[in-house]
């Protein structure tokens, strides 16, 4: 897919109102792709929430597609954005995204949002994006987030999709056995990736107004 800044569709906007604000000491897309808004206890944590709440509800679906369709620090901003409001008519645009694993970091928040609407069109989602990815053990980024959010519906949902890539010597394992210093690592485990999934959701969960 073609990137296109924001200036081009009259959003140049965007970018500093939602991608490189600052609600802590570093911008908000350095915040969501890391782990520092999951400790208890960050001082900045009422700030950013309120705000990324805010900016979920009255962001414009134009503003988001801006946003989708330029590089991997405003993509992943856009969908936490839909993933905090459950925009679920994006769906099928996260999925394109996803599928086509362009760039990386992004993916992790691609996830994230379709584990937060949580029907089972999100999990064929991930399950087609695992089936085409993991058997690429030459690309290292975004697969742990997707197996944990397919893994968190497959919980929700009453399903297996999951079995199929996390049974010995499966996909998973070959993907993790790739690199050798991951082998046996803790925290590439199914049952850790399901727990961070578990994590960011729930953490979402108390930021939203449902």
């Amino acid at each position: 897919m073609p990137f296109q800044h924001p200036e081009t569709t009259g959003h140049g906007y965007v970018i500093e109102r939602y991608v490189t604000r600052k609600d802590s000491d570093h911008p908000r897309y350095l915040e969501l792709n890391g782990s520092r808004v999951l400790r208890p206890g960050w001082p900045h944590a009422e700030r950013f929430a309120r705000h990324l709440i805010d900016d979920a509800a009255t962001v414009t679906d134009a503003e988001l597609e801006a946003l989708l369709a330029y590089e991997w620090r405003s993509r992943l901003t856009a969908a936490w954005l839909i993933g905090v409001d459950r925009r679920e008519a994006f769906r099928e645009h996260l999925g394109d995204l996803l599928l086509a694993g362009e760039v990386c970091y992004s993916g992790g928040a691609y996830r994230f949002a379709l584990a937060r609407f949580g029907t089972h069109a999100d999990a064929e989602i991930l399950t087609a994006c695992l089936h085409r990815y993991l058997p690429r053990t030459d690309l290292r980024y975004d697969q742990p987030a997707a197996l944990g959010a397919l893994l968190r519906l497959d919980a929700r949902l009453g399903t297996d999709h999951a079995t199929r890539f996390t049974r010995p010597d499966g996909h998973w394992d070959q993907w993790v056995s790739a690199l050798v210093h991951l082998r046996d690592h803790p925290a590439f485990t199914p049952a850790e990736q399901h727990r961070w999934t578990d994590l960011h959701r729930d953490f979402a969960n108390g930021w939203s107004r449902d």
